[in-house]
């Protein structure tokens, strides 16, 4: 049994470029692309995000890889425009050389070790992936190993969005009224955003209690 941490891998992108794109499509609906110089969009797209205008945020999108347990996952596809790949749980054998023959599990945010509490989760874990091995030795298929397993089991998937989408996504599972291991990949992630297009994001609202030391460790998506 493997024990990790979440992380959130996300492609290269430019901010500033992103936001020009923004406003050269947007400015076709107002005939105006003579207005455009290098600062112009930050009027432009404050201008639009209060007026409820944000349909032309649309045209850019940006991917990323979440290493995430499988409840943060369920949590996130329920966001319908938006694309997702998922490691198959029907496909991926655990048991098998590849996997190194265990389970991964995120450790859980919410459970502090040390606890009682902590040391039966583990207890749990250890014997849901002592079945999930032995049942593979016998033979049994993903599609039946996977009735095993649990939400804290760890997983990969990647997210596409469009900006207009990615503000949505952050504003609802931002919140302190979402579960701590979606909040615990996506605050981080919406901290970025901020950074590097804060004309975008900057009056998205989060969790600002939510302990940043708990936050997930962002890095560059990279195909190898």
């Amino acid at each position: 049994m493997k024990l990790i941490e979440p992380e959130v891998f996300v492609e290269d992108y430019d901010g500033k470029e992103i936001m020009r794109r923004i406003e050269r499509a947007c400015r076709i609906c107002y005939r105006s692309e003579d207005k455009i110089t290098d600062t112009s969009y930050k009027n432009l797209l404050n201008n639009c995000i209060n007026r409820g205008h944000e349909s032309v945020l649309e045209h850019e999108k940006i991917s990323v890889k979440l290493v995430g347990d499988i409840g943060t996952y369920k949590d996130l596809t329920r966001h319908r425009i938006a694309s997702f790949s998922i490691e198959s749980t029907r496909y991926c054998n655990y048991g098998k050389d590849k996997f190194g023959n265990e389970l991964k599990f995120m450790r859980p945010v919410h459970i502090e070790e040390g606890t009682k509490e902590y040391e039966i989760w583990e207890e749990c874990m250890k014997n849901v992936e002592k079945a999930y091995i032995e049942m593979s030795s016998l033979g049994c298929l993903p599609d039946q190993l996977r009735m095993l397993l649990p939400h804290s089991t760890a997983a990969e998937y990647t997210l596409t969005a469009n900006i207009r989408e990615w503000r949505h996504i952050f504003s609802l599972r931002c919140s302190s009224h979402t579960h701590p291991a979606i909040r615990q990949l996506l605050i981080p992630l919406l901290l970025k955003f901020k950074e590097d297009m804060p004309e975008l994001f900057n009056e998205v609202e989060y969790d600002t209690d939510f302990p940043k030391e708990k936050y997930a460790k962002i890095s560059k998506y990279e195909l190898k």
